[in-house]
């Protein structure tokens, strides 16, 4: 092993344990890894930025263009309020229809954004229905993931992975090459979920939401009294919110209205306060103040003629990620309060302005009803409990899956580069106004585009400097004896648990040098390794560290072992057919 080498698989390690920890933004590490590359002189400027200047990046750029202006035009509003009436009761017929419905929609859009775009109506029709939305969720999400196998598109993993090896001297792939694979994943999927899954899907029935959030114990009603130092100040910059409570709510008279700026206390107020009450018995005397007794706090008593709360879900192109509510002052910007956040299961109440937000995030939001229901507009919080549906503009959705749609077919017939025929329909549909050009761009997802260019990059790097040679060289020796089809296996399980503490396409990405040197070497195809690789990337259902997984983890209140009790066997299960089909469609060593 030379030094160049130990550098590279260096910086792998450091990117791995990275990815893990959560604590910088996967696009931040990625910049920071190419510039290690750079730095020490392992690639050039040109070669480490050659990743953001291919066709893949136009084709994922412009699915996340197309896939919000669907969003903004209703349309898969519209399509998922029809859920309910397809299954007309049938608890049943309404797993297999969301399944059917998502695993369909996800093979021409990202799956991570057709489990988002389909999270709030989901949990509509189960509230509807009266079923637990824990009964539709995890499979909602497994059926994404699943119909993003069937094409090129399907997901960013089968984009990135295509790439790559067009990068390696080898055909990009089709845009529906994968399709029978994929379908028979789906179809197993889906025939799973509807018997042995359905069985292992556990029932978590929904509480209030001031219940569930468990806010109670840090909310208090206090009155000011006519002497308290209080009076006079602004709400905002009053000695309590110096002292780290939040005032949240003021009743004074009759009214009950949220604070803004301006708001100034006035004697005889009362306040609703969040903050440790042992904290506010120690300042009751200096402030000047009266904690109420036995506050019984309901849904009810944080809402009003016009102050709604609701649930919001920080979505993947969130600008919130790793900021806290404090740094993107999110009251003054979305005009609403944040109460408490709930992830993945746990609620957190205490001094969440200081909480750095994750994907995935459930916050408990509490505004005015215009406010609350501007957010459905917006890419960065999306509500869960709907307000007023949004309003379905019938014509810019039709006009949409019409450029969408002639896009796929000429791609498909191959009468234009798919990346062109992708831009053409993201132009369009800026140009016929069916998305904003502001919205457009806040719908791309810049740190999925950041990953997979600078992850190639590092691939680059790993053929360079012969770290996936040596790597190769380990493996077929440690393997060779068991035969091709067992170190086919060896990769698609790295894979697997490589998707764990990274995204799918860094994981797939990191394999595939590894995995092509080696198919050379045995004189295999690097295209079998490559396409079973990138199918591993996409079958890993035992935890919910998977994007889609990770956004219905809260709003399902699943547990992590609910991942594993009905993940592991579907996954093996998966594993197993992609060995036996890949082979077969692509077989290990070609006909001369």
């Amino acid at each position: 092993m030379n030094l160049q080498i130990a550098i590279v698989l260096g910086l792998l390690v450091a990117a791995i344990v990275l990815f893990a920890m959560e604590k910088i933004s996967v696009d931040i590490i990625t910049l920071l890894l190419l510039l290690g590359l750079v730095v020490t002189r392992i690639l050039t400027p040109e070669e480490a930025f050659a990743g953001f200047s291919t066709d893949i990046i136009i084709i994922l750029g412009s699915i996340f263009v197309i896939s919000g202006a669907l969003r903004q035009s209703g349309t898969m509003d519209a399509v998922g309020a029809r859920l309910h009436k397809i299954a007309r009761g049938s608890n049943n017929r309404l797993l297999f229809a969301v399944m059917v419905l998502v695993g369909s929609i996800s093979s021409f859009m990202n799956n991570t954004t057709a489990t988002a775009v389909f999270l709030p109506p989901v949990m509509g029709v189960a509230k509807q229905s009266q079923i637990s939305a824990s009964k539709l969720l995890m499979p909602m999400a497994f059926a994404s993931i699943m119909g993003g196998t069937c094409t090129l598109i399907g997901t960013s993993t089968n984009v990135a992975v295509s790439g790559y090896i067009a990068k390696a001297g080898m055909e990009p792939l089709g845009l529906f090459e994968v399709t029978p694979v994929g379908l028979v994943i789906v179809i197993v999927g889906i025939a799973y979920m509807m018997t042995i899954g359905k069985r292992l899907l556990p029932d978590y029935r929904d509480e209030s939401l001031a219940g569930e959030y468990a806010i109670r114990e840090y909310l208090s009603e206090i009155v000011v009294t006519e002497d308290s130092d209080l009076v006079g100040q602004v709400i905002f910059e009053s000695d309590l919110s110096k002292m780290d409570f939040r005032i949240l709510e003021v009743v004074r008279g009759e009214r009950k209205f949220l604070p803004t700026s301006r708001t100034r206390i006035e004697a005889g107020d009362i306040l609703l306060v969040e903050g440790k009450v042992d904290d506010l018995i120690k300042v009751k005397e200096t402030a000047g103040i009266k904690i109420k007794a036995d506050l019984k706090l309901s849904d009810r008593d944080l809402q009003g003629d016009n102050i709604k709360i609701v649930e919001v879900l920080v979505t993947p192109q969130s600008d919130l990620i790793n900021h806290t509510l404090k740094e993107i002052d999110f009251r003054a910007r979305y005009g609403a309060t944040a109460l408490a956040i709930n992830r993945h299961g746990q609620s957190l109440c205490e001094k969440i302005g200081r909480i750095r937000l994750h994907l995935g995030d459930l916050l408990l939001v509490q505004g005015p009803a215009d406010r609350l229901d501007a957010l459905r507009r917006i890419p960065d919080l999306w509500i869960l409990e709907e307000l007023n549906p949004l309003m379905y503009r019938k014509r810019k959705g039709l006009y949409t899956v019409a450029f969408f749609a002639v896009a796929i077919a000429i791609g498909a017939f191959g009468w234009l580069p798919l990346s062109i025929a992708f831009l053409g329909a993201a132009v369009l549909t800026i140009l016929t106004r069916c998305i904003s050009i502001e919205e457009a761009y806040g719908f791309i997802d810049w740190r999925l585009i950041i990953l997979i260019g600078g992850m190639t990059a590092f691939g680059t790097a790993m053929s360079k400097t012969g770290a996936a040679a040596f790597l190769a060289n380990w493996i077929v020796h440690l393997l060779k004896p068991y035969g091709e089809l067992v170190i086919l296996a060896g990769f698609f399980l790295i894979t697997m648990i490589l998707t764990q503490p990274m995204s799918n396409a860094a994981a797939a990405l990191v394999v595939l040098p590894v995995a092509i040197e080696t198919a050379q070497g045995l004189g295999a195809s690097g295209r079998t390794f490559a396409i079973a690789i990138m199918l591993a990337a996409s079958v890993s259902f035992i935890t919910p560290f998977e994007p889609s997984c990770i956004l219905v983890y809260s709003p399902g209140k699943y547990k992590f072992r609910d991942f594993v009790k009905i993940g592991l066997l579907l996954t093996l299960i998966l594993m197993l057919i992609i060995l036996f089909m890949v082979p077969m469609l692509w077989p290990l060593y070609p006909a001369p």
